[in-house]
């Protein structure tokens, strides 16, 4: 069964653009080195903060992807865009 990583985060207006550019590059640095990430969903909400979830094959891989992105330059660029970020981990159980 897949898992999940939740991420809930602000981004200012001023800086989306330059942000959905950069999470695009990590996302796809991640993949080609970690193959197990299926999608990842970038969800404004109505309180004007961002739900990203990102989808993976197993929990090992998503593990070794989170612990390598110390290693990646996209990773603090890209959150260095965003202000009261939290994460979670979670399993998927339904989906239809």
């Amino acid at each position: 069964m897949s898992v999940v990583r939740s991420h809930r985060y602000s981004v200012a207006d001023a800086d989306l653009e330059e942000f959905l550019a950069r999470r695009a590059s990590l996302i796809a640095t991640v993949r080609a080195a970690h193959p197990g990430l299926t999608h990842a969903a970038l969800i404004l909400l109505e309180d004007g903060t961002y739900s990203d979830t990102w989808h993976w094959a197993t929990g090992e891989q998503m593990g070794a992807a989170f612990a390598a992105l110390p290693t990646l330059p996209e990773a603090p660029l890209t959150m260095a865009l965003t202000k009261d970020a939290t994460a979670l981990n979670g399993r998927l159980v339904d989906e239809r």
